[in-house]
């Protein structure tokens, strides 16, 4: 087996546009709008919370666009912390994502089971058909990804082109069914102040948009970085942004405010009234496809974090080891979908890891888009194809205002949830000391 200690460029503009597409669309737009109408209390409210949120990430699109330009590596978002503040810090960043991100996307799959179950095991009990499915699931992305990353970025760019297509099939049937009658559930009755409302939206609003951000950790993966990674940056979010708009607008027009608010399972309603009851396999292989395009786009990106950790001394060589030819951190990738294989099994803890980490990824966030100050200041960088964002410095520090407020808006509606969050932030220094001294003694006993 031939290993290499670096990463060759293989991906395409194209690629990496659908990679980070498919880093945002997960399965929050087939669910989340649901909740935001429960927590706005009004159409108005609701799609100024979208329209809002679309607005900041773009902004954030474009602030990461040029923070990547400036600094294209493997594993770009925890390299930026540790280039620009300290190792440390990195190190606390992003410690947490070993994990979670491995069990967030653990669960999105047992989301994804839950639509195949009732077609393929209508027999077995749902919960033990869900885990044989998801887990099925995860093992046949690993092989596909085992085979390499330019194996992996077709069989992305196949599904993300499923989900895309399903959104649109979505925005183009209000042209087809009638809008949604006053036969509706009771209506959604406005429990807060408005601005009280708007600022609870932005929880959810923002957990959909999020994820262009790792983008970045595909630096090495394609040639020219400085020019492809903020093109790519830009058409995903350009996608992103139309198709959320799009689809909340549908969501809208076919449900109603009321139904909308009131529906579970949003997909599943609207098809029923397009197409009735039958359609109902077809929808859920679909949504089973679109949920394993964002399996396997984690799969793809969260090695190159070990990538980074790995190169930066803080995690053991093995990490950083690539197949020469498939390009592919086969110790890495097995690693990560173990932990998503073991968090299958253990699903219950599941809503409590992701309510910690929402309050400490906001705060990644804020840091990671602070870096473009720093970057600017040190000008380490020739501007020659440099991508520079305009409206600086005032967008970017928008932005970081913004996500601020959601951050205080976390605190506010779970304090419990967002301090255990500040305190496994907080435990990553002690950790990174540890393992420096682990690594280091070990190091030395071998010399």
């Amino acid at each position: 087996m031939a290993i290499a200690s670096g990463i060759q460029p293989k991906l395409r503009t194209f690629d990496l546009t659908m990679i980070m597409t498919g880093l945002v669309i997960g399965m929050g737009i087939f669910r989340v709008p649901t909740e935001v109408a429960q927590k706005a209390g009004s159409p108005s409210i609701f799609f100024m919370a979208w329209i809002c949120g679309a607005i900041v990430s773009g902004i954030g699109a474009i602030t990461f666009a040029e923070i990547g330009s400036r600094f294209p590596v493997a594993g770009g978002f925890y390299k930026i912390f540790s280039h620009c503040y300290h190792p440390a810090f990195a190190f606390m960043v992003n410690w947490i994502l070993v994990i979670s991100n491995a069990a967030a996307t653990a669960g999105v799959a047992i989301i994804g089971a839950e639509y195949m179950a009732p077609v393929l095991l209508p027999a077995m009990k749902p919960e033990t058909a869900d885990l044989l499915i998801a887990s099925s699931s995860v093992i046949i992305i690993y092989i596909i990804n085992m085979l390499g990353i330019k194996m992996s970025a077709c069989l992305l760019n196949m599904l993300m082109l499923i989900k895309i297509s399903l959104i649109l099939l979505i925005i183009a049937a209000v042209f087809f069914i009638p809008p949604a009658t006053s036969t509706l559930p009771a209506p959604v009755v406005l429990v807060h102040h408005p601005w009280q409302a708007f600022a609870l939206c932005f929880i959810p609003v923002f957990f959909s948009y999020g994820g262009y951000q790792h983008t970045m950790n595909f630096g090495n993966d394609i040639p020219n970085a400085t020019r492809t990674l903020p093109r790519a940056i830009f058409y995903g979010i350009s996608v992103v942004l139309i198709l959320y708009l799009g689809v909340n607008y549908a969501y809208y027009k076919i449900l109603g405010f009321d139904g909308l608010a009131h529906s579970t399972t949003i997909v599943a309603s609207i098809t029923q009234i397009f197409a009735g009851a039958g359609a109902q396999r077809v929808v859920s292989l679909i949504m089973f496809l679109s949920v394993m395009a964002y399996v396997n786009v984690a799969a793809m990106a969260n090695p190159r974090i070990y990538y980074a950790m790995a190169d930066d001394k803080i995690l053991p060589p093995i990490f950083k080891s690539v197949n020469s030819k498939t390009q592919v951190q086969e110790f890495s990738l097995s690693l990560f979908c173990v932990f998503m294989l073991l968090t299958l099994f253990f699903l219950s803890t599941f809503q409590k890891i992701l309510q910690q980490v929402m309050f400490f990824d906001s705060i990644s966030l804020i840091f990671a888009a602070a870096t473009l100050f720093i970057l600017r200041s040190k000008k380490e960088s020739s501007s020659k194809g440099i991508f520079k964002m305009r409206g600086y410095p005032v967008l970017p520090a928008l932005y970081i205002l913004v996500y601020t407020l959601v951050n205080i808006m976390v605190f506010y509606a779970n304090p419990m949830a967002a301090l255990w969050g500040l305190v496994l932030f907080l435990s990553g220094l002690p950790l990174y000391y540890l393992i420096k001294y682990m690594l280091h003694n070990k190091n030395n006993s071998h010399t």
